[in-house]
This record gives structure tokens, sequence and C-alpha cells, in this order.
């Protein structure tokens, strides 16, 4: 047996073993691209059954519960006991009544604002983590799609290597080539066999990472994406950072965290003033058969104010120095990431429209130049095989670039609230979310931690 027909049967070896690797990677009895997978009605349902959507909404649900819990007064205490005064005239009877803790007047508004605040930060925590969730749902949905259309386009060079396999084969048979040129295509058809098994695997990790997002089992099947048409801007840079501003969940929730602290401070202030204790006894005299009364009025005095009340201010004061710093970050990390998300979707396109109205036209004229040349004998095999991979590449390139765009797309849609369209624009908010500038003030500046 000669060398070309060993490297014949090392081919015909490789289809049947990539064959068989499609085989085992279907997971459905028809191949997963028959389908197709709408990504509107994909969002909605991760929206719906998502277990990290869920479980921020039901954090939200709990911290609204403890807005009431922390507003009433504490539960009263019921007294029952028995007296015996040894007196001239003795005293001896049931003794019972209850006694209730008011807090200093304020105090238990307070607390109700510091736990409404912290349920507005969580509310902003659950809508960040459905534009979250929703962003990287669209980015692995995007990756499905180049994943397609690379399979796509390496199955067709796949049939177009073959050709010039036979082709070489043909030329090799009558002299007119060198057999190199028949190795060199078996070469790059085993690459092809090669990349496209990647491909597989790529795409079926991308089906798990989809359904673990819809809460779907791992394995369960998926069909093929849509196609891409690009979502244009309709803000520019500053447009788009303003609305960041306004509507980041991430930004809202910053900003709450420093209300949550200034009513934090007012409610360590109001703690110099004392909580009172009124008590009720009925108190029953069985010798006389005689019934009185008993009402006192307890003041908890805030005794040691210097080493509780104070340094509680003192840490009110500091946890807020630490959320105005944090609002700070928060805003300039949000800034950065637009501004890099839309840098990101402009280069973009600017790419597809020179690789998709320059470069793989030429690439292609190229190509049928060298197919045309080839079989004349003008063109050597290797500037033929040179040119179907490099108009290869630039698909590919071009499929990857429309990728980054709307990816892109979704990070600003993350980052800026919600779709960029006018018509699905975050709603208007029903007050004033302007942000606190953040400034720095010392913890332990005595005019904020004396007594009052």
């Amino acid at each position: 047996m000669n060398s070309f027909s060993l490297y014949g049967l090392r081919l015909l070896v490789l289809l049947f073993s990539h064959s068989l690797l499609l085989a085992c990677l279907s997971t459905g009895p028809a191949f997963a691209g028959e389908s197709s997978l709408i990504l509107h009605t994909l969002v909605e349902e991760a929206l719906l059954r998502n277990p990290d959507i869920q479980a921020a909404r039901r954090r939200w649900e709990a911290s609204q519960a403890i807005i009431p819990q922390v507003q009433s007064l504490p539960d009263p205490n019921l007294l029952l006991g028995f007296q015996n005064l040894p007196m001239l005239e003795r005293v001896e009877g049931p003794v019972y009544g209850f006694s209730q803790k008011f807090p200093f007047p304020g105090k238990l508004g307070l607390k109700g604002e510091v736990a409404a605040r912290q349920a507005d930060r969580i509310e902003q925590e659950y809508l960040a983590t459905q534009l979250n969730v929703v962003a990287r749902l669209k980015r692995h949905y995007w990756d499905l799609h180049f994943i397609h259309k690379g399979i796509e386009i390496v199955e067709k060079n796949k049939l177009l290597l073959m050709q010039f396999e036979k082709t070489a084969n043909a030329r090799y048979s009558v002299g007119k080539t060198a057999q190199q040129d028949v190795f060199r295509a078996q070469v790059e058809l085993s690459r092809v066999l090669d990349r496209l098994a990647v491909l597989e695997q790529q795409k079926e990790s991308l089906h798990a990472a989809l359904n673990r997002i819809l809460n779907r089992p791992p394995i369960g099947p998926l069909g093929t994406p849509e196609d891409i048409h690009l979502t244009p801007l309709p803000q520019d840079l500053p447009e788009l950072a303003r609305r960041a501003e306004a509507f980041s969940p991430i930004l809202l929730a910053s900003a709450k965290s420093v209300a949550q602290g200034e009513e934090s401070v007012s409610l360590a202030r109001k703690e110099y003033f004392p909580d009172f204790n009124l008590s009720a006894l009925g108190i029953q005299n069985e010798r006389i058969d005689a019934i009185g009364y008993q009402i006192m009025l307890g003041i908890q005095i805030p005794l040691f104010y210097q080493t509780k009340q104070r340094e509680g201010v003192n840490q009110a004061v500091a946890d807020l120095s630490r959320a105005r710093e944090d609002l700070t970050a928060t805003r300039q990390d949000l800034l950065f990431q637009v501004k890099d998300a839309f840098e990101r979707a402009q280069r973009a396109t600017r790419l597809v429209k020179i690789v998709g109205d320059a470069i793989i036209p030429q690439a292609t004229l190229a190509l049928q130049s060298a197919q045309a040349g080839y079989s004349v004998n003008k063109v050597d095999f290797l500037t033929l095989l040179n040119n179907l991979l490099t108009l290869q590449e630039n698909e590919l390139e071009l499929h990857g670039e429309m990728v980054e765009h709307e990816k892109a797309v979704a990070r600003l849609e993350e980052l800026t609230g919600g779709p960029l369209t006018a018509s699905a624009a975050p709603p208007p908010k029903k007050e004033s979310q302007s942000l606190p500038h953040s400034h720095s003030g010392s913890p332990r500046d005595t005019s904020q931690t004396d007594r009052p």
C-alpha cells in the first residue's frame, strides 16, 4: 500500500470519527438547529423561572416585612404575683397587672425609616439581578449564534476542501501537480474536523449555560438562534452616562445605602434620650376584702453614654462615610463601564461595515480567481488554500464582531437600567432619585457625637 493510500485511509477514519462525535453530542432525536430559538421568549422565561431572580425577589419581600415589625411597640409584660406584708394591718393577697415599654418619641419612626431605606436598597439589588440575568442570557445566546455560524462556515469550507482534495488527486494522477498538494489538502481537512469537534463541544457547553439560566435540565436540547440584526444605539455617550446615573439599579442601590446611613445616624443620636416603662398593678387585700392599685413610671437613664451611645453615633457616622465613598466608587466604575461598552459597540459597528462591505467581497473574488487559476495551472495549490482560509477567517471575524456588538449593547442595557430603545425606556421615577454627592466627614466630629 503506497503512502497516498495510507493518507486516504486516515482521512476516511477521521470522517467516520467526526460522524460518531456528532451523533454522541446530539441530545435529541433531531438536530438542535431544526427549531428556532427566539431571544425575547427566552428573556421572558428567564424572568419567570431563573432562581437567582426569584431569590432576590424573596429577599426584597422579606425586607418589606421588617418595616412594620421595627415600628411596633415592644410586647407588653403580664405581671402576676402574691404579696404578704407583715404590717399592723396585715396585707395579703394576689397582685396582677402589666408593664409596657415606650421608646422615646421618634425612635420607632426612625427605625422604620432605616428599614424602609434597606428595603429600597434590596429592591434595587433585585432589579439589578434581573438586568444581570438578562444580560448573561443575551451574551450566551449571541455566543451560541456565533458557534452555529462557525459550524456553518467550517462545514461549507470542508466541502470546498474535499473538492480541492479531489481536484489535486486528479491532477496528481496525471502528473500535473505534486503529491504534497494532496497531502496538504488532507491535512487541512483533518484540521477542519478538529475545529468542528471544538465548536460542537462549545455549543453543548453554551446549551448547558443557557439551560442553567432558564432553570431547565442541563442536557435539555435547544434550537438555532435567530440571525443578528445590529441594534442601533439611539443615544450618544453623554446621554447614556446620564441615563446610567438616573436608572442604574446598582448605582441607586448604593445611593439607598447612603440614605440608610443618614437615617441610622439620626437613630443613633436618638439613643441619647431615655426610654420609658409604664406598669400598672392591681392589688387585692383578702384580709379586708379590698382592691387597690399601683401605677409606676420607669425611666431608662443613658448613664454610660460615653461608651455606648456616643460610640454608637461614631459607628453610624463611619458607616455613612463608607457608604458615601462606596457611592463615589460605584459611580466612577459605572461610567467607565458605560464608556467601555459604548466604544466596543462603536468599534464593532465600524469593523462589521469594513469586513462585510470590503474585505469579504475582495476575499471572495480572490478565492474565485485562485480556483480558476489553479484549474489551468496558473496558481499553485498553496495560494488557493490560503485564499480559502483567509475567506473563512474573514467570515468568522464578521460574525464575531456582530456578536460583540450585540453583547456590548446587552451590557449597556444592564448598566443603564433597561432596553435602549425609546419605546422600552425605563419608566419615569415616582420621586426624585438624585444621588447625593460624596463628601467625607470625620467620624469623630464632636459636633456630631456630643450629647444633644
